[in-house]
This record gives C-alpha cells, structure tokens and sequence, in this order.
C-alpha cells in the first residue's frame, strides 16, 4: 500500500491540535457525509494523560482541517470506531477503563456525542463492529497489555443483547495477529479484518485477513498473500512502526484509507 498522488504524509500530527495539549495523535477512522470526509482519532492529553477524541475535515481526502475535540470522559478514549446505519451516527470508541466497550450515538454530527449503551463488560480493547448477513459482529482484544488474544461476539441487534462466539477466544497466545487494527471491510464476496503485529513490539506492522467462515458456532480465516499491508519504513513519519487502517471505497469505485506511524 502506498499513498496516493499528491498525498504528503503526514496529513495531521499532534502540532495540528489546537484545542489542548497534545502528545500525539492516532487511530484514525473516517465517516463520509455530504461531500465531505471527517476523520476521528485519538489524542493524547499531555495534562491528563488520557486519550480523548478529536475531529478533522476534508472535502477531497487529501487536505485536512483540524475541527476540535468532540468527545472526553474521566478515563482514556482512544480508537473512535465511527459508522452510520440509516442516517444516524454511531462511534464504539475503547473504553476499557470503564469496565465496557460503551455505544456512542451523534446527538449533533459531527461534533455532540452520548453513550447509548453499554455492550460488552470487561476491560476490552479496540472493539471493531460490523454488519453480515443479519447480525452485528464485533472483535475485542481481552488482554490489551499482551496483544496476544482475540474473542468475537455477535448480536441481532445493535444494542444487544451481545453474545459470546461460542469459540472464543478464536485466537490465543499470538501478538502477531490477535488485535485489532481498523476496520473491518465487507465486500460482495469477501471480509477483510486487520490485526496488529505486536512482535517483536507494540505498533510494528497490519497485517490482513480474510475470513472464510462466520456463524455463531464457527469462526475461520485465512491470512491474504500481500500481508503484513503496511510496516514501518525505517525513516520518516512511519520510521518505527504503523499499527491501525481504515480503508474505505468511495463512490467512484477507488480507495481511500487513513493510517497512522510512529515516527521514533
């Protein structure tokens, strides 16, 4: 994966923030509305130490405007999983500190968020949600401080009741590809899921997967050739590491994605 043309990397960094403090940014996702591209992420509190949700807008995907933070708790907010089901705003940021992966909904887009539901308890990190055929999915690293384990679980409805996948966890004792990283991508014919490479450290590389079989008593997938789909480069705004995607088709067919490095 390279960027795209025209594209100078990196398109927003901690130094955009104007609002507070910040020590750096990440975990971008975007959301497209009325021709325009907002993009969520993380930042860290220099004062606080806790991540909080910021907002940057762009109408080409290419230039960025640093809006505002538009979502704080007394705990770390960090990977703000944002995504619209029939014109309404949902994000389903890690909330592990609260004890629960915690709902979101938009009560004024894109800049007035309140927690609609508790879904999952537990100290659960970056939970990644998606829709397949009639039921709601969502991934959950269990042991944020290991990396190295994944459980799954469903519901048929949005805001629950949700359930364990009876196999979880579905992947243990792995850093390599256990948790999370961005979005997952259902196609016509295929689902894609990004995990973070964890080895030899944290927020070394993405890898891709594939998944080949999804029911509530069976999960299976399988790694696709290109993978790890993005590395750190030795040098540069990625120079040590890249741990998060969030790719997108847009509506004339092509791709857009936002990612985020480490630079030392």
């Amino acid at each position: 994966m390279v960027p795209g043309r025209g594209v100078k990397n990196p398109v927003l960094t901690y130094q955009h923030v104007s609002d507070i403090p910040a020590t750096f940014v990440a975990d971008p996702f975007m959301v497209w509305d009325n021709d325009v591209w907002y993009m969520f992420f993380e930042i860290l509190n220099t004062e606080t130490g806790n991540g909080e949700i910021g907002l940057a807008t762009s109408f080409d995907g290419v230039n960025w405007t640093y809006r505002q933070v538009v979502l704080r708790e007394p705990y770390h907010l960090s990977y703000p999983y944002v995504f619209q089901i029939n014109k309404q705003f949902y994000m389903a940021p890690e909330t592990l500190m609260a004890g629960s992966i915690r709902l979101y909904k938009a009560t004024l887009f894109p800049i007035k968020w309140e927690a609609a539901n508790s879904l999952v308890p537990g100290k659960l990190a970056d939970p990644s949600l998606f829709y397949y055929e009639g039921t709601w999915w969502m991934f959950a690293c269990p042991r944020p401080y290991h990396h190295d384990t994944l459980r799954l679980y469903y519901a048929r409805d949005l805001s629950g009741p949700w359930l364990e996948h009876s196999a979880n966890p579905v992947i243990t004792g792995n850093r390599r590809m256990a948790r999370p990283a961005g979005r997952v991508v259902v196609l016509e014919n295929e689902m894609i899921r990004f995990t973070q490479d964890c080895y030899p450290e944290y927020g070394n590389a993405v890898r891709a997967f594939r998944i080949t079989k999804l029911t509530p008593t069976c999960y299976e997938e399988e790694e696709v050739s290109v993978s790890p789909i993005l590395s750190s480069t030795g040098t540069g705004w990625n120079a040590s590491g890249m741990h998060h995607i969030d790719p997108h088709r847009t509506k004339e067919g092509r791709w857009i994605a936002c990612v985020d490095g480490l630079s030392d």
